[in-house]
């Protein structure tokens, strides 16, 4: 879940912004130069931000009493790498504390740390170790079990880090971080990780159908193995 607002003693709320602004910053000036060097993506960077915020925002109840939701930040770490994700994980964040009351401003620091900095570099990692791993595999079997494996890890690992910026708030009395950290752990398991098999599973069918609609950006952007077609020439000035 997203942590709400006023949730974080103000001081952790400070500390957890201050770690995630130079990963935003550097975001954005990622994103900046996406676009200029890649003018034709700006439809899957759209793509890439709605999906993550969408499936971010699927609050879903779970049976400790607590919500739990999807991240949707592994396809555009895939498409776009995880600086660009800081950047459109942000946005989708402050929306979603402005106009659904879903996390907060005094805990967006934290919540853009555990989502989109943690989660799309996980991601990241994940998918090109297991496309190294698989090279030897048809193309599209290999994309789809690197594709499934960054994503469900990558919200295993955002929440995993949201594990750990609770439990170094409110410590256990007895067992200290150690314990709190297994007790919030294990409460987030119980929902998180069908849905993070399930998010896997969905942004698989959306790679797939992007190879089949976009093969092109897809080639330019490195996701699938192979020379790009090449641009039509531009006619030559008599």
């Amino acid at each position: 879940m997203h942590i709400a607002e006023g949730f974080l003693p103000p001081v952790h709320a400070a500390a957890w912004t201050a770690a995630a602004a130079p990963f935003v910053i550097h975001g954005v000036g990622s994103l900046t130069r996406t676009v200029r060097a890649n003018p034709d993506a700006k439809l899957l960077l759209g793509a890439s931000g709605a999906f993550c915020f969408v499936l971010s925002a699927l609050k879903i109840p779970s049976v400790t009493g607590s919500c739990s939701h999807p991240t949707g930040v592994g396809l555009g770490a895939v498409l776009f790498r995880p600086p660009v994700m800081a950047a459109l994980g942000t946005v989708t964040l402050l929306f979603q504390a402005l106009l659904l009351a879903h996390g907060g401003l005094t805990t967006l620091g934290a919540n853009v740390f555990s989502m989109a900095v943690v989660g799309p570099w996980v991601a990241y990692t994940v998918y090109r170790l297991v496309r190294l791993l698989t090279a030897s595999l048809p193309e599209t079997t290999s994309l789809g079990l690197a594709v499934f494996c960054g994503t469900a890890l990558a919200s295993i690992g955002t929440y995993s880090v949201t594990s750990l910026q609770l439990a170094l708030a409110f410590p256990d009395a007895q067992s200290g971080v150690l314990g709190a950290f297994a007790k919030f752990g294990a409460i987030f398991s119980l929902t998180q990780i069908p849905l993070a098999i399930i998010e896997g599973l969905v942004t698989v069918v959306i790679i797939r159908l992007l190879i089949t609609a976009s093969r092109g950006d897809l080639l330019r952007l490195g996701v699938l193995r192979g020379s790009p077609a090449p641009a039509p020439a531009d006619e030559k000035a008599v």
